[in-house]
């Protein structure tokens, strides 16, 4: 099977389950009456991401570069279920700095298959958040993952593909604010990494029903995928 054809199934099946991750937000959005049918319960904090740069480039100058940037984070449970029950933990960061791009991570296995697998863990566990499904880099797929190491710190870490989880940032959260905050790792890529086609046609129908409960406009700003 050659590249194309390849590639045109997973974009059909990318699709297809696209449709179903949908169907199923809006089935959650319907028996919830929450304004936000994914990740309705968490806490919103001013943050700072300081990173240490990298002997091993991807070609990403936020990967690979020394800097510090502001960030604003929401720490939260991805289906809402009572304290102290194993749910898909996320975290999300906004980086002003960085064109407002958007980083989403959910709890996930950090081995070289299950780091593509969502796990349901209990928030006071040790466990791994990543972006579940890869950016297009420069030089091929990447992952961006996060370890909470102290209550209110963070290593950030990346892996090419399947290879070694690799830290290149630290994140702090610094205080807590009343804001409520929406997402979109779709329309708002990092700069440096594009969102594969299949990973938009996979996650697209689910944040458009989720910006729909929340009253939000449906024409995106036109950030171009690959």
């Amino acid at each position: 099977m050659n590249g194309r054809v390849m590639e045109s199934a997973t974009g059909v099946a990318a699709s297809a389950a696209g449709q179903v991750l949908g169907a199923a937000t809006r089935v959650g959005s319907a028996l919830r009456r929450a304004p936000k049918p994914l990740h309705p319960r968490g806490s919103v904090w001013q943050g700072e991401v300081v990173r240490v740069g990298t002997l091993l480039p991807t070609g990403v100058p936020w990967l690979d570069e020394p800097g510090r940037d502001s960030a604003l984070v929401r720490v939260s449970a991805a289906i809402g279920l009572p304290h102290g029950w194993p749910d898909l933990q996320g975290v999300a960061i906004r980086l002003p700095d960085q064109q407002g791009a958007d980083l989403l991570l959910g709890s996930t296995g950090a081995g070289r298959l299950s780091r593509f697998l969502l796990r349901p863990v209990r928030p006071s566990s040790r466990h791994l958040t990543s972006t579940l499904m890869p950016y297009r880099g420069p030089a091929g797929p990447i992952l961006l993952a996060a370890v909470q190491t102290q209550p209110e710190e963070y290593v950030l870490l990346r892996a090419e593909g399947t290879g070694e989880w690799i830290g290149f940032a630290h994140l702090r959260l610094l205080h807590e604010i009343d804001e409520e905050p929406s997402y979109d790792p779709i329309r708002r890529p990092l700069p440096g990494l594009r969102n594969y086609s299949w990973v938009t046609r996979l996650r697209a129908p689910a944040y458009r029903v989720a910006r729909r409960a929340r009253g939000e406009a449906e024409t995106p700003p036109g950030d171009k995928v690959m």
